[in-house]
């Protein structure tokens, strides 16, 4: 009997956390589209095909979905840290970084335009997330880079700019993709515009830290054949 009861516990835990996925990734593209202000719990549960009422048995409030899925997009940015480490090698541990953010950028942009939307009214609901947590891991990860530094394993940056620096390089492909869409002449961006922004961006942070990609270089000028 116990065992039975196990069972329908674990296949409880995991229907919820289906649901919650769902629900979750329906509205970062309903907040993606409309901001806070202008979705509506309705609205989320049509796209995740869920029932309203559903969507308020997980998530009480839209504020509760909101935040949830704010948490979420820190969650997946911020693991994308980990190889930033004093041992780690500065060229594959940047490059790693470029090329998980730039994915995300290529693969979640509406995460990336959910969390860019926040910040323009002001970061009201991670405003203290900003403040303490993410300047504490900043300043955490900018310390490890001044060791790179100081070890003269790579040329002199500042390393508190260099993190700014790498979103904005980043995230622009998301949150500003209508215009690079328009400066690039294309309706959306496509597998080999992602991929050929992404060994640009590898080139540029990479020779700026002293640590020049060959294979990045190689990659854009066959690419731009390919075009």
């Amino acid at each position: 009997m116990k065992a039975v009861v196990r069972m329908r516990e674990a296949g409880g835990g995991r229907i919820r956390q289906q649901q919650e996925s769902a629900i979750l990734q329906a509205a970062e593209r309903v907040f993606a589209r409309g901001g806070f202000q202008g979705a509506t719990m309705a609205e989320i549960a049509r796209e995740a095909g869920l029932s309203k009422s559903n969507v308020h048995y997980y998530f009480g409030t839209k504020a509760d979905v909101y935040r949830a899925v704010l948490a979420n997009i820190l969650r997946l940015w911020l693991a994308e840290t980990d190889r930033i480490t004093a041992e780690a090698d500065p060229r594959d541990a940047l490059s790693h970084y470029i090329q998980a953010k730039m994915r995300l950028s290529a693969q979640r942009p509406e995460a990336s335009r959910v969390f860019a939307n926040e910040l323009l009214h002001g970061a009201p609901e991670i405003g203290n997330f900003l403040r303490e947590t993410l300047r504490e891991q900043v300043e955490d990860k900018a310390e490890i880079v001044q060791g790179w530094v100081q070890a003269g394993r790579i040329a002199p940056v500042d390393p508190v700019h260099l993190f700014i620096s790498l979103w904005a390089l980043t995230q622009t492909y998301a949150d500003f993709e209508v215009q690079v869409c328009a400066v690039l002449g294309r309706r959306a961006l496509g597998t080999l515009d992602h991929r050929r922004a992404t060994a640009h961006v590898l080139n540029l942070v990479l020779r700026g830290c002293g640590l020049d990609d060959e294979g990045g270089r190689t990659e854009i000028a066959r690419e731009g054949q390919d075009a």
